[in-house]
């Protein structure tokens, strides 16, 4: 194959409109299998992981390779949930065109908002599925997609509809002809009478805006107010590659209607790979260089998805230059090591068909590369090139998380490296100062997949639990200490003794120690000692045994005996001043505070608002985006945003999205450090 004969596309859309049926539909009629997949029945192509198919929902980016009239159809089913949107990251970077899946009954979900949101410039066509269904609402989704998107979209259908507003045919106007399923296959049918004006004036309109799209087609059709199939064809082509046109058409991925107009639409309208602009890379010394979709060129490949299941491990590749062959050894410019390519696949939901070469613009695999990650570049070692990854989202929803038996901890660990390497947009922070282990996501559910995933693949029971939040203590007043370490037992004993003044400071968050002794009262020898103990006593405050910040010691004063004084008696003698001073030194809880940026539609701010002054956050200003949204910057204790993921998607029906940045400590409300203070002596208790 050449890259002429391939085509990349993406399905995206909200989590039940149909995607996954859709690809099971589209692989049944090309005969890719023989039997038609249902979600709810657990035997689709690309739901085949046990958590997809118990959950009946798309987890991982799937893959199923379509061949409709000698073209190959690289279909990307990505996960609707929004808590695998780095799924469909992956799959926008490797697709030429994403198709928009919407159900008839859902209107302009969430689900397209966002996905078209993601794709940037990339072209894009929509698909309304479930139109067989009663009540179904063709026209009331197109006024709605157009009334969010404007002039590009463009129908490229009309449907026939019953009295329960369900749709029987669809009439493709580009060829003016209409279409009925008998039997699993499309038939042509009359167009009826009554539709004829419908049918015309859509007609109109979809020659308008093809002939928009091109000048010379704009002129043909102010001469003639005329376009032919053909024409029409070529005006939406280039709309669909420059991003000003974006076709809509329907049917139903559970009877078929409508699916064959969607392959041949992505056949006739769909870029390839070697149509699209070049790449934007870097060379090997840091320069920005373009590199042009070319199947003659050094070869350069991009590893935007990695599988690591039961089943194996596969890097999967989009080949932007060049051509990969089995017996290739690729150059990786992330770690800097050459790859002696293992086995080539092509990927069909979990299993792979061994090829031994994939050319420029086809997707396929690599076997068992365990050096090479997600984002990686591959290239010709005597033409170095490092392509644009994936920028994921950064992660927002934070669970602690520890086996069940303290004797799995180190299996918790392993399989949590194995399947971020399956799924890189969650992170895992080993917390030394909280002595937790925290996994950051994107919400709930991807969460307690891994959760779920820890158990199946690597047989060890989790519990998740609300991440405890690092406060800071500090003095607010000056403070001399007298303390006393006098030890006797049968031979030699120990003794120190010390005065030390304790008061806060604000030049550095670590301790400053100083000495003003006179006299030799304490010899020199015993000064770092004295340090140490103060700076080991530092580490668990009086108020909650949080770190003690913002303090200076002095010492002044002091005693020592010649034969029992020792480094560790003045080291006790330190500890023993801290304990006593600290409570009298007007101690105080200092708490987290972070920069959070919320992006949500305009008629959310108000609730948004409301809700962050409920966190205790101060709202630092409000920049409208130009396009119905507003970005709220405000400081909020990270002690309030702990479910703060999940609260914004409800309030916002999914709309809203955040980053959150530590920046500094603040002093603690007395409410909230008494709470603050009772949770960390439960916790203290119940261990």
């Amino acid at each position: 194959m050449t890259a002429n004969d391939i085509r990349n596309i993406a399905l995206l859309g909200h989590g039940g409109s149909g995607k996954t049926s859709l690809a099971e539909q589209m692989l049944f009629m090309t005969k890719g299998t023989d039997r038609l997949g249902k979600p709810a029945d657990g035997n689709t192509t690309c739901d085949y992981d046990a958590e997809e198919i118990k959950r009946q929902i798309s987890i991982s980016l799937a893959f199923a390779p379509v061949n409709y009239k000698g073209v190959k159809i690289n279909v990307m089913d990505a996960p609707g949930n929004f808590d695998f949107s780095g799924e469909a990251l992956s799959a926008i970077r490797a697709a030429e065109c994403a198709v928009l899946v919407g159900a008839a009954k859902d209107g302009l979900s969430v689900g397209i908002e966002r996905s078209w949101k993601m794709l940037g410039s990339k072209p894009r066509m929509i698909f309304i599925n479930r139109t067989e269904e009663a009540n179904s609402d063709y026209n009331a989704c197109l006024d709605a997609l157009k009334g969010k998107f404007g002039q590009a979209i463009t129908p490229i259908v009309a449907p026939m509809v019953d009295g329960n507003k369900a749709v029987t045919a669809i009439v493709d106007l580009l060829h003016n002809k209409a279409y009925e399923v008998k039997g699993g296959k499309a038939v042509e049918c009359p167009i009826p009478a009554a539709m004829a004006d419908e049918v015309e004036t859509l007609r109109a309109e979809l020659m308008e805006n093809a002939a928009g799209a091109d000048e010379e087609l704009m002129e043909k059709f102010f001469e003639t107010m005329e376009l032919s199939a053909e024409d029409i064809a070529k005006g939406l082509k280039i709309g669909v590659r420059d991003g000003s046109i974006c076709p809509v058409l329907c049917g139903s991925a559970v009877t078929g209607l409508g699916v064959e107009m969607l392959m041949q639409t992505i056949l006739d309208l769909v870029p390839v790979a070697t149509d699209m602009p070049a790449e934007t890379a870097q060379d090997d010394d840091g320069n920005a260089v373009e590199v042009a979709i070319d199947p003659e060129g050094p070869t350069a490949a991009i590893v935007f998805k990695t599988i690591s299941d039961q089943y194996g491990k596969y890097s999967m590749i989009k080949v932007i230059r060049g051509k990969v062959t089995s017996d290739m050894s690729l150059y990786n410019t992330t770690t800097g090591n050459t790859e002696k390519l293992g086995r080539l696949y092509f990927m069909k939901g979990k299993k792979g068909e061994e090829t031994k070469e994939i050319c420029c613009g086809d997707i396929g695999a690599i076997g068992k590369m365990d050096r090479v990650r997600t984002g990686d570049t591959l290239c010709d070692p005597k033409s170095i090139v490092k392509l644009a990854g994936m920028d994921y989202p950064q992660p927002c929803y934070e669970r602690a998380i520890a086996p069940k038996t303290k004797q799995e901890v180190e299996k918790v660990g392993t399989g949590l490296n194995k399947l971020n390497e399956e799924d890189p947009t969650f992170r895992v922070t080993n917390n030394a100062e909280t002595h937790q282990v925290v996994i950051s996501g994107a919400g709930d559910i991807q969460i307690d997949v891994l959760c779920a995933k820890l158990k199946s693949r690597f047989g060890v029971d989790t519990e998740l639990s609300t991440p405890r939040v690092p406060y800071r203590e500090k003095i607010r007043s000056k403070v001399e200490k007298h303390a006393r370490f006098k030890k006797q037992t049968g031979g030699s004993g120990q003794f120190g003794d010390v005065v030390i003044v304790f008061e806060p400071q604000t030049e550095q968050e670590d301790m400053i120690f100083e000495e003003a002794v006179f006299g030799g009262s304490v010899p020199k020898n015993y000064f770092p000692a004295v340090e140490k103990g103060l700076r080991e006593s530092c580490l668990s405050g009086v108020l909650a045994g949080y770190p003690v910040v913002f303090l200076k010691a002095t010492l002044i004063d002091g005693s020592y005996h010649p034969v029992d004084s020792s480094e560790i008696a003045f080291k006790v003698a330190a500890n023993m001043a801290f304990k006593a001073a600290l409570p009298e030194a007007k101690p105080v809880l200092m708490e987290p505070i972070g920069e959070l940026k919320v992006t949500v539609p305009d008629n959310y701010v108000g609730d948004v608002m409301g809700d962050l002054n409920k966190r205790r956050g101060r709202v630092m200003g409000m920049n409208p985006t130009g396009d119905g949204e507003t970005v709220l910057e405000a400081e909020v204790p990270m002690a309030e945003m702990m479910s703060y993921a999940i609260d914004l998607r409800s309030m916002t029906q999914s709309r809203g999205v955040f980053t959150f940045n530590f920046v500094r400590y603040e002093d603690c409300p007395v409410a909230a450090q008494e709470k603050a203070i009772a949770e960390a002596k439960a916790l203290a208790e119940a261990e």
